[in-house]
């Protein structure tokens, strides 16, 4: 079952859909795109943010990746397959409530949301949640140059689900042991790789579903993105670097540098902005280094995943 509505004010485009600030789209390690010659040209780009573990900060990610792909001119819509706890449904909502009651025109993405399946038998239950995301993700595509999904924090079919959609996939990752967990078994002396996850085993099996809904050798690109990152050299960070990188060869994704510990994140949400629309005057934020700290952390971001180009 979904909900969501095409709100009049999302973002449009100017002219090519790799004008302005928007970079071609890229699909594997080296940047090259792998688009198959029989993908139509005006397919939105899937953008899929995942982990199996909660509190990673998927939907903030999600938000801020939104808001940083409409401020370059794109047209966005994002698709909540985590609408049980509704995260990225409140945030779209906040942001339209604090927009109409200071009459503000910030771009506002088209939106749906896609709850689990009420039938008792699981097989039917996964056969409509197949069906029903086809639908919903058709449907933003047909107006959208890219299409953000935020996926459940756990081992679901609509995780599943939304996975095999993606064209890019963003794992937002704690810099730690504890949340590395989530991808890879590690040795505690070497810090070499015992074994893949079920995370990662999930993530090789849906690109093959990607492969062969979609046909020829379409895959997609993995990033994981490093939250928390510490500002100063330590023993564990040489660790998780290590560990990390032979991972990375193993299972095939490459990293990227996300988001440091702010409160400013946190604070964000009940407004419904993000760090790109503090610069907007009618919004009641004053910008302090912090902000500007953390909103480089996001430009940055994007262009480490290769979705803008590197001028400004």
């Amino acid at each position: 079952m979904s909900e969501g509505v095409a709100d009049p004010m999302m973002g449009s485009a100017d002219g090519e859909r790799d004008a302005g600030g928007i970079s071609a789209r890229t699909s594997d390690m080296g940047g090259k795109d792998d688009r198959d010659a029989t993908e139509p040209e005006d397919r939105a780009h899937v953008l899929v943010v995942g982990n199996q573990k909660g509190g990673s900060g998927k939907s903030t990610t999600a938000m801020h990746v939104a808001a940083s792909l409409m401020a370059e001119g794109a047209r966005v819509a994002c698709l909540d397959l985590d609408a049980e706890q509704g995260t990225l449904t409140r945030y779209i909502a906040n942001r339209r409530a604090y927009c109409e009651a200071r009459k503000l025109r910030l771009p506002m993405p088209a939106f749906e949301a896609v709850k689990a399946a009420a039938s008792d038998s699981r097989g039917a239950a996964e056969t409509e949640e197949r069906e029903t995301v086809a639908e919903v993700v058709a449907r933003l595509s047909r107006s959208a140059d890219f299409l953000v999904i935020d996926t459940p924090g756990s081992d679901n079919s609509l995780s599943r689900i939304g996975h095999s959609y993606a064209d890019t996939l963003i794992t937002p990752l704690n810099d730690s042991f504890v949340d590395l967990d989530v991808l890879a078994t590690i040795d505690p002396e070497s810090y070499e790789v015992r074994h893949p996850s079920k995370y990662a085993e999930m993530v090789f099996r849906v690109k093959m579903e990607k492969a062969r809904r979609e046909g020829g050798n379409r895959t997609f690109d993995w990033v994981v993105m490093r939250n928390r990152l510490g500002q100063l050299d330590s023993k564990n960070q040489r660790a998780m670097d290590y560990a990390l990188d032979r991972l990375a060869g193993r299972i095939r994704f490459r990293t990227a540098r996300g988001f440091s510990e702010r409160v400013i994140f946190r604070e964000l949400f009940l407004k419904g902005l993000t760090l790109l629309d503090l610069k907007d005057p009618g919004s009641d934020v004053k910008m302090n280094m912090s902000h500007l700290a953390a909103r480089q952390e996001v430009r940055d971001l994007m262009r480490e995943i290769g979705l803008v180009n590197t001028a400004e």
